[in-house]
């Protein structure tokens, strides 16, 4: 078959009809969306009507107070969102190279590897292309792997979960992720000889939300030794509060390694000489298949392949 005879040639698709299905998905009725795009609803009726035909499905279903998308109409918003998002990230690709910049490239981490390993290889990147324009968001897997999908973002570095649909996935594995304990410096379990889980028990513990795979991995890290797990407890993510916490208490923070070691190289903690065994899951980097990578995304990927090797003795591979 020819390069040029997809269906959505023969079938005229149209960027409105794009449109129309991300603001149908958003607004959940023809009329909203219909303002949202400039258009008359009779117009959008249209040109939905029309990809329906095309497509022989019905992609809403039309309820009496607006409209629910079906399971072909699912497939279509998601694939219409990633196709408006690589049209507009090549806009802006060209925008920047009109004014002679090299592009940008879209990054998530999860918080040890965007401590441990990002910041040297968006330094590399900046030291050889300083007019490359790079956006950093540390957040967890499962809203970095939203954003991946969604077209926002051109690498991820993070764990991949059983539920997350892998089909379009490329993934290198990176490192695991130790766990450790930290408290102020001169907390007074600091110097107890032989610290075990029993002896932290009655201690306050600023701990990741209830849901998370490393609280679940705490709780059971106690529950294996015969123990209940600490209720004396806070429930954060945020390392701002949780550190400035530490300071002002004799709390406890669970957290990955490379954090506490970050924390504790710039003297703000103390790192609990505690058995931790609650390790985490590999993490690595993530991109989609079936997209192909830009030129700034391609240099970011370059830095973060030389320096793993650094940071993890992991020599990756050296394609795209």
């Amino acid at each position: 078959m020819s390069t040029y005879n997809h269906w959505f040639i023969r079938a005229r698709l149209k960027t409105r009809q794009l449109l129309l299905l991300v603001a149908l998905a958003e607004e959940g009725n023809i009329h909203r969306a219909a303002q949202v795009l400039s258009m008359t609803q009779p117009a959008a009726s249209k040109l939905l009507k029309d990809l329906e035909d095309v497509l022989e499905v019905s992609l809403f279903e039309r309820l009496p107070r607006g409209m629910r998308p079906t399971w072909y109409g699912e497939t279509m918003i998601r694939h219409a969102r990633m196709a408006l998002a690589s049209l507009n990230q090549a806009h802006v690709e060209m925008a920047a190279l009109k004014t002679g910049h090299f592009g940008q490239v879209g990054i998530g981490a999860i918080t040890s590897p965007g401590l441990s390993l990002l910041p040297a290889a968006v330094a590399m990147v900046k030291q050889e292309h300083p007019s490359l324009r790079i956006s950093l968001d540390i957040e967890t897997s499962p809203v970095l792997m939203d954003r991946l999908e969604q077209g926002k973002l051109d690498i991820l570095v993070g764990r991949l979960f059983e539920e997350h649909d892998k089909t379009n996935l490329r993934y290198e594995p990176l490192s695991e992720e130790l766990v450790c304990a930290m408290t102020r410096p001169g907390h007074p379990l600091l110097s107890v000889p032989g610290l075990a889980l029993r002896d932290v028990l009655a201690a306050g513990w600023i701990v990741p939300p209830a849901g998370s795979v490393l609280r679940h991995r705490f709780d059971l890290m106690f529950q294996q030794e015969g123990l209940s797990p600490p209720v004396n407890v806070v429930e954060t993510a945020a390392l701002l509060f949780m550190t400035r916490m530490l300071q002002q208490s004799d709390m406890i923070a669970v957290v990955g390694a490379d954090v506490a070691h970050y924390y504790a190289s710039h003297g703000m903690v103390a790192i609990l000489p505690l058995a931790v065994p609650c390790h985490m899951d590999a993490f690595g980097i993530i991109t989609r298949t079936d997209r192909l990578l830009s030129p700034a995304a391609k240099v970011m990927m370059k830095a973060l392949k030389q320096t793993s090797l650094v940071q993890y003795g992991r020599r990756l591979e050296a394609g795209d």
